[in-house]
């Protein structure tokens, strides 16, 4: 099985590094499935990788299908829907006593004529704690603790947990939209150090230089544009270009800027494509880009597609997958949509409640 196996140490990161990667101090939220198949670090025992990032705490939420009970700890099994992974939950010694019992020691006195009784309180208090610790099969767990491989099996030792009160399944929805996000956003990005920048080095210019256009298109709500309107924004970034007046910016527009700055844009404009940000619905000598977000048309066109195609029997199941979705976009609106920009006005639909995300790469209509 995978998740027995080692990593090469050629592969995995040097342990004093580790620190660097804000998963290793986080409980990542991972899915049982991959809890199972990471690997255990060569250089020091009880560290995972998933994606080269170092992992030994996670947060697992999931259904009980068994359950042990032992004199200091439970062992439940849980199952988040990917697979079933142990979890030991030692019991609190202040709780044994409530097994005995069952429920608060009824010869109590209260307090006078009825008053608040602390000891009773603190009673009904330690009750509740120990109801929420003590499942049966069939109810939900969180539970947060540290990954152990014990007799070859994965399980994890439980420093949180508790029963999880779920009448209309809100806790799991919820749970369900963020970890495909986790995924997306942290989880399947490979560790990578960023080398130390000193000054103004190229790569910390093309960053200022995004985040300054990102913020103008976000700012006045643009919807599309040319390279030589936004240019100018840039201008201030490009060390070896004297300032201009107004009147000199007018004479720089199009084909006469620097060449610098001209590359600059450039370098920007294709970040912003390959994240999705904006795209060039027709490749032309005056190329006008669109910002995929607010996109109207191209919303439409996405949402209508995946109304229509979702009726035919092929897809009335599990819905849409996003290639497919992806070729129709292209036929339909523009053969320059990429998977990025297509996947941000999908994730636009669905914060709308226009369509809902059936797996993580399939789609249907509400």
């Amino acid at each position: 099985m995978q998740a027995a196996c080692a990593m090469d140490p050629g592969e995995e990161p040097p342990s004093m590094l580790w620190g660097l990667d804000p998963l290793f101090s986080a409980f990542a939220r991972l899915y049982v499935r991959d809890i199972l198949q990471m690997r255990e670090s060569c250089q020091v025992p009880g560290i995972y990788f998933y994606n080269l990032h170092p992992i030994f705490k996670v947060d697992v939420l999931g259904t009980v299908v068994y359950k042990r009970e032992r004199e200091d700890f439970f062992c439940y099994g849980v199952d988040d829907g990917t697979g079933v992974i142990n979890c030991l939950c030692w019991k609190n010694e202040q709780w044994r006593d409530q097994e005995n019992t069952g429920k608060p020691n009824a010869k109590t006195s209260g307090g006078a004529y009825g008053g608040f009784n602390p000891v009773s309180e603190l009673k009904k208090l330690k009750q509740a704690q120990y109801q929420s610790s003590c499942l049966e099969i069939g109810e939900l767990l969180r539970v947060r603790g540290p990954v152990k491989t014990s007799r070859q099996q994965r399980e994890i030792m439980a420093s949180t947990y508790y029963k999880v009160t779920d009448p209309v399944m809100a806790v799991q929805i919820a749970w369900m939209l963020e970890a495909p996000k986790l995924y997306r956003q942290c989880y399947d990005k490979p560790f990578q150090l960023k080398p130390i920048s000193t000054g103004d080095s190229a790569s910390s210019c093309l960053s200022r230089a995004t985040h300054i256009l990102k913020d103008f298109l976000k700012e006045k709500a643009v919807t599309r544009f040319r390279p030589h309107e936004v240019q100018d924004f840039l201008l201030p970034l490009v060390p070896s270009l004297p300032q201009k007046t107004s009147v000199d910016q007018e004479h720089m527009a199009g084909p006469s800027a620097s060449k610098p700055l001209r590359q600059l844009l450039k370098e920007v404009l294709q970040i912003l494509q390959d994240e999705g940000t904006i795209f060039c619905k027709v490749k032309s000598q005056q190329e006008v880009y669109h910002v995929t977000e607010r996109d109207k048309e191209l919303l439409i066109t996405t949402k209508d597609i995946i109304r229509e195609d979702s009726k035919r029997e092929k897809y009335a199941e599990k819905g849409c997958h996003v290639l497919h979705i992806l070729s129709s976009v292209r036929q339909k609106y523009s053969p320059n949509v990429s998977k990025a920009a297509l996947e941000l006005v999908l994730k636009s639909l669905e914060c709308n409640s226009d369509i809902i995300s059936c797996t993580d790469s399939h789609y249907n209509v509400l």
